[in-house]
């Protein structure tokens, strides 16, 4: 039995490092291409497709089988594309206010007016690069100032065409059990929004009082709900 983590947009592997010691089990965390230990693959080129296959390549790489996959975020719209691909490795589905938006639509398109400009304004040359200050307001209203500091210092830059490439949702209808964890001071991905997730994924719903990178403000936590899980 295992856990194998996958971040969101503009982080890296390395948003679950206060998580992994209070985990249950094994925890692997997946850098996608771009980033980390993928940081050779160029930006511009990748798509959802290639997010799914780095997830497939390291589980297959370590045989893990029995697997809680989680996913925080923007990996709403990559956990699908996993469980197309590897379906029999896992056993549960947990979604940390993570972004679903319906089939076939574009991320872009379902995030909150507000947070989509600010994003928007961080695209370059097809490279979306999040600048500190519009990340702490979005990201770090939960943390104290060493915390905020931690959790900035690891933003990575990501892929532009991600956030407006269609989304194939087509994994969720698998029989696979899921949980949706609700963050409930979330400024990221806000209430409406998360919502709207919950309603497409008709999962179970556990709520937690955090803002958008639980991982980094509230690991303890997050990780009793993922241990809880994973029984």
């Amino acid at each position: 039995m295992s856990f194998v983590l996958i971040h969101g947009a503009g982080f890296g592997a390395n948003c679950w490092d206060e998580v992994v010691p209070y985990l249950s089990a094994e925890a692997l965390a997946v850098d996608l291409p771009g980033r980390g230990t993928r940081a050779d693959v160029a930006l511009g080129t990748v798509t959802l497709a290639d997010c799914a296959d780095a997830v497939r390549e390291d589980v297959e790489a370590r045989d893990l089988r029995d697997v809680v996959l989680v996913g925080h975020s923007f990996a709403g719209v990559t956990v699908p594309l996993v469980l197309d691909r590897i379906p029999e490795r896992i056993r549960h589905v947990v979604l940390v206010s993570a972004v679903v938006p319906p089939d076939g639509s574009r991320v872009l398109d379902q995030i909150d007016p507000g947070v989509r400009e600010l994003v928007e304004q961080s695209i370059t040359a097809g490279v979306y690069h999040q600048a500190r200050v519009g990340a702490a307001a979005m990201l770090c209203n939960d943390m104290d100032e060493a915390t905020a500091a931690s959790a900035l210092n690891r933003l990575a830059d990501d892929s532009a065409a991600l956030l407006s490439e269609p989304v194939n949702l087509r994994g969720y209808r698998r029989d696979i059990p899921r949980t949706y964890v609700h963050l409930t001071r979330d400024q990221c991905y806000v209430e409406e929004f998360q919502q709207r997730s919950i309603a497409l994924l008709r999962a179970e719903v556990i709520d937690l009082d955090t803002g958008h990178m639980a991982m980094i403000s509230a690991p303890g936590k997050l990780a009793a709900v993922l241990n809880a899980v994973h029984g």
